[in-house]
């Protein structure tokens, strides 16, 4: 991975304990997140410090929520490979979406069902004690 570009103006990006805080990510996920190379080289202060801007506090939100949404970390991994591959990669990145929105569809359906299962369970118990 090539050398980070340098910040001159810290006043306007995070420190990685600033990310940390407002994201809930460790620093050592978001140092994961940096070398695993998920995230774009994160820039860096004169002192070799990391310095999170904007557009990186926008990437990280979208990559908590494919995580979130249970994408593993290779599919993540290629959707930001995909990403600095530019325009070209628009279809494949439609289809890794696609493909995943998909997957978390079904397990809305099976949470749901499961939803409705304890919903009647706990409704069962409710009127056994009731009836008491």
């Amino acid at each position: 991975m090539s050398a980070s570009p340098q910040l001159n103006d810290d006043a306007q990006t995070l420190s990685i304990t600033e990310v940390s805080h407002r994201t809930g990510l460790s620093a050592h996920t978001l140092r994961y997140y940096d070398k695993a190379g998920l995230v774009q080289a994160v820039r860096r202060s004169p002192v070799g410090v990391r310095r999170y801007a904007t557009a990186d506090m926008d990437w990280l939100a979208f990559l908590m929520r494919l995580r979130d949404t249970g994408m593993s970390i290779a599919d993540m991994k290629l959707f930001a490979e995909l990403r600095r591959a530019g325009d070209e990669s628009i279809a494949a990145r439609l289809e890794l979406l696609s493909d995943h929105r998909k997957v978390v569809d079904q397990r809305l359906r099976i949470l749901r069902s499961s939803m409705r299962a304890l919903d009647k369970k706990i409704a069962h118990y409710r009127a056994l004690l009731e009836d008491r």
